[in-house]
């Protein structure tokens, strides 16, 4: 039997998880992306189709002094700072969507510390 393509299996697995979230002014969707290096948070409002706050680690407030870190470290870099973000905005409750990908390493260290930096899901 042919090994599916783990790109197109992501993808399906987060059609399905899009089917039950949606995001609203109330409470906003957080949709977070992983690649190989990288790491995006983005507070999105679906009735107005409009991003409210984004974090990632391409921000200078994340990257620092520029010292070897791991990428779960600059994760939870990057769940505290769009948290810090979305409740200047005055988000304080989202809906989580973990973009297809499992509920572990980076994606739970993004997601724990944005709920210890204030943010309800």
């Amino acid at each position: 039997m042919a090994r599916k393509n783990p790109i197109v299996m992501r993808k399906i697995r987060h059609e399905r998880v899009r089917r039950r979230l949606r995001g609203t002014a109330e409470r906003p969707r957080l949709a977070v992306y992983r690649s190989i290096q990288h790491i995006y948070a983005q507070v999105i409002d679906d009735d107005r189709h409009h991003t409210v706050v984004a974090a990632s680690t391409l921000d200078p407030a994340v990257i620092g002094d520029g010292g070897k870190v791991s990428k779960t470290e600059i994760a939870r870099r990057v769940g505290g700072l769009v948290a810090e973000r979305a409740l200047e905005q005055g988000v304080k409750q989202v809906v989580f969507d973990r973009g297809g990908f499992m509920y572990h390493g980076r994606i739970r260290a993004l997601a724990d510390e944005a709920r210890k930096s204030g943010l309800v899901f």
